[in-house]
Parts: structure tokens; sequence; C-alpha cells
């Protein structure tokens, strides 16, 4: 029978217990994180959550993954923002303009015709006035990561090709769960029809709804485009979408760790633009090859004028005066 000295058994005690306490961190650490998007699975923010979650990986060796919900798995995107805040999900990728009822630095991007183009908003967003806004996201229970593109929202129907404000008077059109959207629609003559995205579809199929408004891909690859025949290219707004993380999940992660998630973050946003510009192409000439009649050449200044109130109401509030002011001066 062997025999051990004290001194011995010390040292093996003190290697058993040092093993047993970096497994038990090592597992603490490890986790899976939940990440919900409303769109479907080959959707260039769903593909842009997995391309961030192989980077996490890959920088944590393996102690972090993603698990991503795509296509309304965890719920609409009102009640997944709901989820969120209380870290019921961890991650997720909605639109500015429903988040705003929790953030409201981000109804400024949403508000119509604020940016001149696709390249102005990217620099906006891709500068100070961009970290600003998601740094500005901490105080209501959420972490800004980054932004991702959402392309233009135009408005398409199955009445009537819309080339004047005057043709949009009277028509049923489905917008976001968003104050301002309501606003916006209702400025342009139309009657404002809230509904969650899933929804829509069927509304259009159903003629609960005239229409909607919204970008290529999303009128494409949702199917709207085969019951609103109609595309007016008003390109009313380029509100963003945003990815945000649970302040809970958040405050889980080392200070190492937030750095991975916040670089990992930044690069999937490159990553979906690239998705993002060949999808659109795609979309559009899918949408034009089905026999959608789209509108150019629509008088454009009385939309803009409509919006007069509505840029009124929301530079009630300072802040928001400031950061559209600051907004409009980026060249």
């Amino acid at each position: 029978m062997p025999v051990y000295n004290r001194a011995g058994l010390s040292r093996t005690a003190v290697m058993v217990v040092g093993l047993l306490l970096a497994a038990v961190t090592t597992s603490a650490w490890a986790r899976e994180f939940r990440a919900a998007d409303t769109q479907s699975e080959d959707y260039p923010t769903v593909e842009a959550l997995r391309y961030m979650g192989r980077l996490i990986a890959e920088r944590s060796g393996d102690r972090h993954q993603i698990r991503v919900f795509h296509s309304r798995q965890l719920g609409e995107e009102k009640e997944t923002i709901e989820q969120t805040r209380v870290g019921a999900i961890d991650l997720n990728r909605t639109n500015v303009a429903l988040i705003g009822a929790f953030v409201p630095a981000t109804n400024v991007l949403a508000m119509p015709f604020l940016f001149r183009s696709i390249e102005h908003m990217q620099r906006v967003l891709d500068g100070p006035i961009g970290t600003a806004i998601l740094d500005s996201f901490e105080p209501y229970g959420f972490v800004g990561l980054t932004f991702y593109d959402s392309g233009a929202r135009s408005i398409y129907n199955s009445v009537r090709p819309v080339r004047s404000i005057a043709d949009m008077k009277g028509l049923r059109l489905r917008v976001q769960q968003s104050e301002l959207m309501s606003d916006m629609i209702k400025a342009l003559g139309a009657d404002p029809i809230e509904l969650p995205y899933g929804q829509v579809r069927t509304g259009l199929a159903t003629k609960l709804i005239d229409g909607a408004e919204n970008n290529w891909p999303s009128f494409v690859t949702t199917d709207h485009y085969k019951y609103a025949g109609y595309y007016t290219l008003t390109e009313h707004t380029m509100s963003p979408e945003v990815l945000v993380m649970s302040q809970k999940a958040w405050d889980s992660l080392s200070a190492e760790d937030r750095k991975i998630f916040r670089e990992a973050a930044i690069e999937s946003s490159h990553f979906m633009r690239e998705r993002w510009k060949a999808l659109e192409e795609r979309s559009r000439r899918q949408a034009e090859s089905a026999g959608v009649t789209i509108i150019t050449d629509f008088d454009r200044k009385p939309f803009e004028a409509a919006m007069d109130g509505i840029y009124a109401k929301a530079r009630r509030d300072p802040a928001a005066a400031e950061l559209i002011e600051r907004i409009r001066r980026v060249d």
C-alpha cells in the first residue's frame, strides 16, 4: 500500500482545488446568448447576427455563442423590445421607430425626409452622432451596439399610382406601431393602420389595408408585391435598424468580453451593408419583372412641406431640435 507524506497530499489537494475552481469559473462565464430578429432566415440582418456570433465564438475561445431566433420566433418587434428590456432576450435587432417609445433620441432618426441619401445617413451613424445615440440607450435598460442599414422606405398600395399628395387621400396604409409613423401618414392625407409586421400580408390579401410603406427587400420577401402593384419611390424615411443588448446580459460580461461584443457588432454592420445592397437590387428587379408599377415622377415638395407640423412638434424638445440640426449639418 503506497504511503503519502503530508506535504505531497497538500500539494495534490491544492492542484485538485485549483482545477475545480478553473472548471467552475470557465463554466460560469460560458454562455449562449439569445438574439431576436423578426426577418426571415436568409435576410441580411439575420445573416449579420450569425456572422457576429461566429466572430464572438472565435474570439472568446468558444466560451460565448449566439443563437439567432429569426422569423418572429420570439414575437413581433414590439414584444421582443419589451423582452429585451427585462432581460428575457439578450440581443435584439429592431427598427429605431419602434424602440423610440423607450429611447427618445432614436425618434429623430425616424423623422421623414431627414436624410438626403443613404450615404448621408451612413456618415451620420458611423460618426460621433451615431456613437452618442448608441450611448443614450443605457439609462433605458438597453446597450446600443451598432446600426444596420434598412434602405429607404417608400409607399406602395393596391388602389392607384401615387403621383401627388392628392393621390394619398383616403388610402388605408399600414404603419409600424409608432406614433411618429401614424402622424406622418395622417399629415399626407391617408389613414394609418397600426399592424405588426407579420400581419401585413394578410391585411393586404383581405383588403383590411390598401397598402403600406417599406423598403424593397421587405416589399418582396414578404410577398407584399403580389397584392400591392403600385410602388412610389417616396423614400420618405431612411430610419436604420439598431442592434441592442439587454443591460442584464451586458452586465454579465467582463470588460474584455464587452470589447469583443462591440467590435464584432460593428464588423457585422459592415458585413450586413454588402448583403443589403445586393438584396435591394435583386428585390427591385423581382418586383419589376412581376409587373409592379414603379412611380418615380411624383411631386415630392408637397410631401416634404406636409411634414412641417411634425418637425415643429419634434423641436419642442430642445435635445431633439439640436440633434436634427446636427444631422442636417453633416456633409
